[in-house]
C-alpha cells in the first residue's frame, strides 16, 4: 500500500521525502511486484505502452586522457578494446541508416576524450547536417565537456540533444574520477541548456555508491530537469579500476529504476548500459518502469540485438514509438 501512496504523490507532482526514497530502495524482494506495479501506474500515465529505441555509435574509441574508473576507454584502463580516431562522415552516416532500420527514434554520436577538438567538431557537425537531411532521426551527441561555443555550434548544426551524465552524487564523484569534477559536468549541462539544446543526463549504478548517493543524484537531476535520464548499470570490464566490482543484482536494479520513476514521473527514463548484463531475465520487467532502451550495443560492450528487443516489446503488449508517432493511451 505504501508504494501506491507514493505513486499517487508522484502523479500529483509532489516530491518524495528522503525517507520515502529510502523506502523504495530498501524494499524487500517480496515487495518488488507491488513496487513495480506502482511505478507502472506513473509510467503509463505519461507514456502509455510506448517504448523509445535509441542507438549509439562509438564514433571515437579509446585514446582518452581522462581517468574515469568505470570506463574501458580511460587512460588508466588496460582493457582489450578497439582504439581509433574519429570515424569518417560516411561511417557515421551509415550508422544512422542502421539506426533507422532498427526502428530507433534517436541516434547518439559518442566520442571518447575530455571534450571535442576543433577539427572533430567540424567533422561531427558536418555529419550531423547530412544525417538531418537524409534521415528522420532525432540526434544526440555525447562529446565530453562542452564550452558555451561548442554547445552553440552543435545547436546550429541541428543537434537536438546533448548527453552528459552526472554519473553519481557530488560527494562520491571524486571516488570515480580525478581528472575533472562534478561541477565541470554541471557546467557542461548549463552550457548546453543555454544554447537551447535538450538535456540527457543520468548515472551509473553499482560503482560502490551508497543509497544516499543514489538519492542525491536523483534529487540533483530534479534541479537540472533533463529531458531524459539514462540509468546505466556497471558492467565491470577487466583492466579497469572497477573491473572486480560486484555488479548490482537484477532486483536491486529494478528498485533503483523505480526510485527514479517516482522522483521523475514525467521524464523519459532509459534502461541503459549494462541492462543485459545486470537485469538478465528481468529485463522485460524494467519496461514497466522505464520507457526507453538502447539497442544494438554500447561503447565497448555488446547489447541486445534489435530483433530481440522488438520481440520483448511485442511480448509485453507494448509498441515501439517511431519517428513522428504520437503517444495515445
Amino acid at each position: 500500500m505504501i508504494f501506491q501512496i507514493l505513486a499517487d504523490k508522484a502523479l500529483r507532482g509532489e516530491y518524495l521525502t528522503r525517507e520515502e526514497a529510502r523506502t523504495v530502495l530498501m524494499a524487500s524482494d517480496d515487495q518488488l511486484p507491488d513496487l513495480i506495479q506502482a511505478a507502472w501506474r506513473i509510467r503509463f500515465a505519461n507514456s502509455g505502452r510506448r517504448v523509445k529505441l535509441h542507438v549509439l555509435i562509438n564514433a571515437k574509441s579509446g585514446l582518452c586522457e581522462e581517468d574515469c574508473h568505470y570506463c574501458s576507454q580511460s587512460r588508466t584502463s588496460t582493457a582489450d578494446i578497439d582504439s581509433y580516431p574519429l570515424l569518417s562522415e560516411k561511417e557515421i552516416l551509415d550508422g544512422a541508416r542502421r539506426a533507422v532500420e532498427a526502428k530507433a527514434l534517436r541516434y547518439c554520436i559518442v566520442i571518447s576524450g575530455r571534450g571535442p577538438r576543433p577539427k572533430e567538431m567540424v567533422e561531427i557537425t558536418s555529419a550531423v547536417r547530412t544525417i538531418k537531411r537524409e534521415t528522420p532521426l532525432s540526434l544526440c551527441c555525447s562529446l565530453g565537456l562542452l564550452t558555451p561555443e561548442d554547445a552553440k555550434t552543435l545547436k546550429a548544426a541541428g543537434v537536438d540533444r546533448v548527453n552528459h551524465n552526472l554519473n553519481t552524487s557530488e560527494r562520491f564523484y571524486k571516488e570515480i574520477c580525478g581528472t575533472h569534477t562534478y561541477r565541470d559536468r554541471i557546467e557542461t549541462l548549463k552550457n548546453a541548456r543555454e544554447a537551447g539544446l535538450e538535456l540527457c543526463s543520468g548515472g551509473i549504478v553499482g560503482m560502490g555508491e551508497s543509497d544516499e548517493d543514489l538519492i542525491e543524484m536523483a534529487l540533483a537531476l530534479r534541479e537540472i530537469k533533463p529531458d531524459s535520464i539514462p540509468i546505466n548499470f556497471l558492467h565491470p570490464v577487466e583492466g579497469t579500476p572497477l573491473g572486480a566490482q560486484t555488479p548490482p543484482s537484477p532486483t536491486r536494479g529494478l528498485k533503483v529504476l523505480c526510485l527514479f520513476r517516482f522522483l521523475h514521473p514525467t521524464t523519459e527514463i532509459r534502461i541503459a548500459g549494462g541492462r543485459e548484463h545486470n537485469l538478465r531475465s528481468l529485463q522485460a520487467q524494467a519496461l514497466y518502469i522505464g520507457d526507453s532502451i538502447f539497442i544494438g550495443g554500447y561503447l565497448t560492450t555488446p547489447g541486445q540485438k534489435p530483433e530481440e528487443a522488438w520481440r520483448m516489446i511485442e511480448d509485453l503488449g507494448f509498441e515501439i514509438e517511431e519517428v513522428g508517432s504520437r503517444i495515445q493511451h
